[in-house]
């Protein structure tokens, strides 16, 4: 039951005052709003009469906390039959509106997996997102790079299939991965059935811990190999087991009596904290970030750690052991929550000794390191965004920058690109590209896709942030353009009444060399900063990321493009069907030609769609 009083002219105590007495003794979930209803705080209580009454004391608050309340004009309520659903719901509520006061997780990105996939003869792959694909999961790995370098040294040791299903029943000959030894090259029949999937069973026990084990094997199997003189053999086997150690010493520290967990190490200083996440699976550790949650001075270490735990598994599975440097204030009813969420138990415990303090220890001091150069580096974005503002003649040091860049090749396959850049640096899950749609745009039209990107991006800021409370508006825009571009662009944001926000155009200069460039501000002339000058250097550094993300965008959206084939459109006919066409006929273009009998003879093609096929291809025009 949702509860909300009409706005009440009382702020601060008596404000908060004034809703105890239609308040009850249930649980539930509590947000404080400030007089233009924006949302000051979100909080769980057992029993939320007892809380808010705590707030309406005039004294004994933290400064955080007394200056909160003394902004708070109006409250909401939510109540839950449990108080494990009401952090549940916190959590969520917190992640969806970004609250001042809250602690905040500003990155909550996902992991990616290794996936071994469900075939007959299955390929390893790196995975990230939903599990959706059939087959054996492992993870999560911290990074990318982490995954790669695993699955790297995995192909040298197992030699499984990295091609895509696809290219694996279409291949008549071995591809170079067999040439240098990272496949056994099972689409061409170099390797039977069982002594592929014996493979495959190495490499899933190793994921699964059982690395000593598949290394002992594979030592009995070379020496075998050697006393039988067949040393091409035991070479082989030998670069198996140098690969597997390989695999071990990237991993650093793998604990014995730690099979499942993470480890999540806090370190604060001067108003700031790091939390580090150091995944332990199988015995194996799998990599560790770094996260660097908002927070107040004022904030308690037990206060920081309950709210990262809670909003960074609100999206992600949870180990069976969360192993803390500092005990949390409910961590019973967090253990509630992580365990109805995983459907098994999940434990939290804070090691005092032995080697899961050991592990604690290691991630403390990372944390501590990390926030050392996180705070240098954050001194040096500070220094740079206010000689940004005193170059570009801003009012303040902007927050947020957004620069816009373009990429197509004579029109075709183009994109519009968006990075965001702040006091932590490059944001990039603000990061956003947009399909250039416009059917009336003439090939290389750069005015016109960049009206269309701002135009855009400007209406979903208008609906989704129209008071610009939410953090989302820019302070600078920085255009990849000169004079023409920054007119353009004025133009468009004059359209939308959006007129107040800094624009500067960055044109490449004399000779197009870089350290020459000129800035165009609108009614103004323009002008360049001095060649050794570090915001010269910063803006570069911007630029440079936007035209990275723009090509890379392009590229990918060119290759998607280039995979594409008429098939794609036919009604009924999704990606596995459109393999077995491929496979049979060997092209779309064969597909197109082929007579109704011979469709209907494609194992996974029903007599139905068989028709759907040769009418798509023969009624049309």
């Amino acid at each position: 039951m949702t509860q909300s009083d009409a706005p009440d002219p009382l702020t601060g105590h008596a404000c908060i005052q004034s809703y105890l007495r239609t308040l009850d003794a249930s649980p539930g979930v509590y947000r404080m709003l400030d007089a233009q209803s924006r949302v000051l705080y979100v909080g769980k209580a057992r029993n939320l009469r007892a809380r808010v009454s705590n707030y309406a004391r005039p004294s004994g608050h933290s400064p955080r906390i007394a200056r909160m309340i003394r902004e708070t004009a109006s409250m909401m309520f939510l109540t839950t039959r449990t108080e494990t659903e009401a952090l549940l719901l916190e959590q969520n509520l917190i992640k969806q509106l970004k609250p001042r006061y809250n602690v905040l997780l500003r990155d909550d990105k996902s992991f990616p997996n290794i996936l071994v996939t469900a075939h007959d003869f299955p390929m390893i792959k790196k995975h990230r997102g939903a599990k959706r694909e059939k087959g054996q999961y492992f993870g999560p790995f911290a990074s990318a790079g982490a995954v790669n370098r695993t699955l790297n040294q995995f192909q040298r040791a197992f030699q499984l299939r990295n091609c895509t299903d696809t290219q694996f029943e279409t291949r008549t000959r071995p591809c170079l991965q067999y040439q240098i030894k990272r496949c056994t090259a099972p689409c061409v029949g170099k390797i039977s059935k069982a002594d592929y999937a014996a493979q495959v069973a190495d490499a899933q026990r190793y994921l699964s811990g059982k690395s000593t084990e598949i290394q002992e094997k594979l030592a009995t199997e070379m020496q075998a190999a050697s006393d039988a003189m067949e040393f091409e053999r035991a070479a082989a086997l030998r670069d198996r087991i140098r690969a597997l150690t390989q695999v071990q010493t990237a991993q650093g520290i793998n604990p014995r009596s730690v099979s499942e967990a993470d480890v999540i190490a806090l370190h604060m200083e001067n108003g700031q904290a790091c939390v580090q996440v150091f995944f332990i699976r199988a015995n194996q550790n799998w990599g560790n970030r770094d996260f660097y949650p908002r927070v107040g001075a004022d904030v308690d270490a037990a206060e920081v750690l309950e709210a990262f735990i809670g909003q960074f598994y609100d999206t992600k599975e949870p180990p069976r052991q969360l192993i803390l440097s500092h005990g949390i204030e409910n961590a019973d009813l967090m253990q509630e929550a992580l365990t109805g969420k995983l459907g098994r138990k999940v434990e939290i415990v804070v090691p005092q000794r032995g080697e899961k303090a050991e592990l604690v220890d290691g991630a403390l001091r990372n944390a501590r390191e990390a926030l050392a150069r996180h705070m240098a580096e954050t001194a040096t974005q500070t220094k740079l965004l206010a000689g940004l503002a005193e170059a570009f003649a801003l009012d303040a040091p902007p927050q947020r920058i957004e620069v816009y860049d373009n990429s197509h090749i004579q029109g075709t396959n183009a994109v519009g690109a968006m990075i965001v850049a702040g006091p932590d640096g490059f944001m990039k899950n603000q990061y956003r590209k947009f399909n250039i749609k416009g059917d009336d745009l003439v090939a290389g039209d750069d005015f016109g896709m960049m009206k269309e990107v701002l135009t855009r991006r400007f209406k979903r800021l208008l609906k989704e942030d129209p008071d610009r409370d939410k953090g989302l508006w820019p302070d600078l825009l920085l255009i990849d353009g000169g004079a023409g571009q920054v007119s353009a662009v004025a133009q468009i944001m004059e359209e939308h009444g959006v007129q107040d926000i800094p624009m500067v155009g960055v044109a490449k200069g004399v000779d197009r060399d870089a350290g020459k460039e000129e800035f165009h501000r609108a009614g103004q002339r323009p002008f360049a900063l001095r060649h050794n000058d570090p915001v010269l250097y910063f803006v570069q550094r911007l630029r440079d990321e936007a035209h990275r993300f723009a090509i890379g965008t392009h590229r990918a959206k060119r290759a998607k493009a280039v995979g594409a084939t008429p098939l794609d459109e036919v009604p009924g006919v999704g990606a596995t069907r459109k393999r077995a066409l491929l496979a049979h006929f060997g092209s779309a273009k064969a597909v197109s030609r082929a007579n109704l009998a011979d469709l209907k003879a494609v194992e996974g093609i029903s007599d139905s769609l068989a028709e759907t096929i040769y009418a798509f291809f023969h009624d049309r025009g």
